[in-house]
């Protein structure tokens, strides 16, 4: 099996509101895909419609080659589901949630589990309704992966984590997609984590896929450059291939998304007279360039 999951014109409408448009996206085996985007962009719907807990306006999903809409147990015994706003037995304690949920999964590795215990640090006999919600999203993460899922998917799962508990669930999910071939999709608007984790990233705006490349490609195509020029800079200067373009005097400031060797040779030629300074973006960096720029767009457009 190529991927793990495939959307081919991905829909979904609530009256007049178009939630996911014509998404197509694909995740390959043993790859970790981020997907991010704005609250409202689109990110729970699009996994509610991969998950099957939603029917597409128009186009499919397929999980594990399986349709989406005809997902039963045997796909779910290898596919792990973790949201946001998992919701738990809250009369259980850990331990015997664990112990129900056992049963229902015949590739359950015990002494997996028990090393989840551990290293993620969950009170196992404490009632769930007397736990943080911290502990309570490490619990679900167990739940998910102690079945070794050939398919891991996350729903913001470190949405409204205190640090220590969002440092403890991130290494849990290191550890095991570092250890297992384990394909991963996970959704957050939090980037600053995305970079420990994803081969793949994928941003998604009102709806829209905009972008779906490697990581590293994505961080290689952009920069920001700092220009200052010997004079002051004409009204209404604009930049090839970037965003956040800002004249003020002779100071020009730009991002460029399509950076490559032979741009930053035109660019030095350009700006020759001038001084230029060319840096790299995190990721996080990225996001907000690109997240205001589709504001902008937006306005523009209303």
């Amino acid at each position: 099996m190529e991927n793990v999951i495939e959307t081919h014109g991905l829909t979904r409408r609530f009256r007049s509101l178009e939630a996911v448009h014509d998404l197509d996206l694909t995740l390959g085996a043993g790859k970790v895909f981020a997907f991010l985007g704005r609250n409202g962009a689109g990110k729970t719907t699009t996994i509610k419609l991969l998950a099957g807990l939603l029917a597409p306006s128009d186009g499919e999903s397929r999980l594990l080659g399986t349709p989406s809409s005809e997902l039963g147990p045997s796909d779910w015994q290898r596919i792990g589901y973790v949201s946001e706003n998992q919701r738990l037995y809250e009369w259980m304690t850990g331990r015997e949630l664990l112990a129900f949920a056992r049963p229902l999964y015949p590739t359950w590795d015990r002494a997996f589990e028990d090393d989840l215990v551990r290293k993620l640090v969950i009170p196992v006999d404490r009632r769930l309704a007397q736990c943080s919600r911290g502990e309570k999203m490490k619990l679900a993460l167990l739940l998910a992966l102690a079945f070794r899922p050939k398919l891991l998917i996350l729903d913001e799962p470190f949405s409204g984590l205190d640090p220590l508990s969002r440092e403890e669930l991130l290494a849990g999910v290191l550890e095991v997609t570092s250890q297992e071939a384990w394909s991963v999709f996970f959704s957050t608007h939090d980037v600053d984590e995305v970079e420990r984790l994803a081969d793949d990233v994928g941003v998604i705006e009102s709806g829209r896929l905009e972008l779906h490349e490697p990581l590293e490609a994505l961080q290689a195509r952009f920069r920001r450059v700092h220009v200052v020029l010997p004079a002051p800079l004409p009204a209404g200067v604009s930049e090839p291939g970037a965003i956040e373009v800002a004249a003020e005097g002779n100071v020009l400031r730009f991002v460029h998304t399509r950076f490559s060797v032979e741009v930053e040779a035109e660019l030095r030629r350009r700006f020759a007279a001038g001084q230029i300074e060319i840096g790299t973006l995190s990721l996080r960096e990225i996001f907000l360039a690109l997240a205001r720029a589709f504001q902008q767009r937006s306005l523009a457009h209303a």
